[in-house]
């Protein structure tokens, strides 16, 4: 079996967040390296929400944030606007929602 690519999944749309966290779950299941960015909107957290969100840690994703409340309420990495380009440019592919 051929090694998964490296995927950045962009989640910008509050509207799509839980669309792109389960895209990003889908991709690590098909043994892609994902990371994950939720920009400029803090999530809605439902328990649904916090379960997908614990299978990506449990498999090994990144999930990363500029918004200070996903940081420090919900466990997000934090990341500034002007580190995202260069962490984008470490991936294969970059899926926007």
């Amino acid at each position: 079996m051929s090694a998964g690519k490296k995927v950045a999944v962009l989640i910008k749309d509050k509207e799509r967040q839980y669309e792109g966290l389960r895209s990003s779950l889908g991709l690590l299941l098909e043994k892609h390296v994902v990371s994950m960015f939720v920009l400029d909107h803090e999530v809605t957290m439902t328990e649904e929400y916090s379960d997908n969100m614990g299978f990506i840690d449990e498999m090994g994703g990144a999930r990363y944030s500029n918004v200070p409340a996903n940081v420090e309420k919900h466990g997000f990495k934090a990341v500034t606007l002007d580190e995202i380009p260069a962490k984008l440019g470490e991936n294969e592919l970059v899926i926007p929602f």
